[in-house]
């Protein structure tokens, strides 16, 4: 199991030096969110990047229909080359389902059908893999075209950038977008039946040789690191593979936040074959 903090706000150097504290105090990976306005959650993690040298770093979560997919090919592979290697690409459909997201969305003229931003997610993928490769790459979607188009430079990792994406089980359509990524963002909703399935269908199915990861997110349990550690033990058991701390509810100020953090992740001890006990 690893674990990462999404930093809930605050001002850009405060976030900073939040990403540099949770290296310090041990969590595997450092997220921002990705919201309508405000901070820039690249250009903040490239600063991240610069402070640290031993986690990742991303945005949770990332609506990949509302970005034109070869300049966010572009800018994480920047922050891939800042990090040395340590980013990762969470992506969704957007919060659709959120009428306050969805209003604001509406302003800025961008699509809120759901079948449509599926099919915007699904040319989005095909474009950021195709630029990964470094090699010239052309494209004729519905709503993507490109030409001979060369991204300089690639990703450090290979072959790409890890890449999470939210789906539902067992939803077939959603579910063939997952056997495309490197992770699945789940939420607490899932059964432990529905976790075994779903993790028995990607190993039948998959036809990637990269690692796949199982990723949660959650809630700290009141102000106890081992009372959340007795919730995450429990996804843990059931296949999850990373465990990321959210403090969406206040209080969550900076200090609340910085507190928390120093703290140390929640994590499960393990047995010597690597299960948790």
């Amino acid at each position: 199991m690893r674990y990462g903090f999404i930093i809930p706000g605050g001002g850009v150097r405060d976030i900073v030096e939040l990403g540099r504290e949770a290296e310090a105090a041990g969590w595997d990976a450092v997220f921002y969110w990705d919201g309508d306005w405000g901070v820039s959650p690249w250009v903040t993690l490239g600063a991240i990047a610069a402070h640290t040298e031993r986690i990742r770093l991303g945005a949770v979560l990332h609506p990949l229909p509302w970005r034109r997919p070869w300049l966010l090919a572009r800018d994480i592979a920047t922050l891939d080359q800042l990090s040395g290697g340590r980013a990762v690409l969470p992506i969704g459909l957007g919060a659709v389902h959120d009428p306050e997201w969805a209003a604001g969305a509406t302003r800025t003229g961008e699509v809120i059908d759901r079948k449509v931003r599926a099919q915007l997610m699904d040319e989005g993928l095909d474009v950021i893999d195709g630029l990964w490769s470094g090699e010239p790459f052309t494209y004729d979607g519905q709503f993507y075209h490109l030409r001979d188009a060369t991204l300089d430079p690639t990703p450090v990792q290979r072959p790409r950038v890890p890449i999470w994406v939210v789906a539902a089980w067992p939803r077939m359509k959603s579910m063939r977008r997952v056997l495309r990524c490197d992770g699945i963002l789940v939420s607490d909703e899932w059964t432990p039946d529905d976790l075994r399935a779903m993790r028995a269908f990607v190993e039948e199915h998959r036809g990637l040789d990269t690692p796949f990861d199982v990723v949660m997110e959650g809630s700290p349990r009141g102000g106890d690191p081992q009372e959340t550690a007795s919730a995450v033990r429990a996804w843990a058991e059931r296949g999850v593979t990373w465990w990321l701390e959210a403090m969406w509810s206040e209080p969550n100020g900076t200090e609340d936040v910085r507190a928390r953090i120093r703290q140390g992740p929640p994590r499960v001890e393990q047995s010597r074959d690597g299960d948790p006990v």
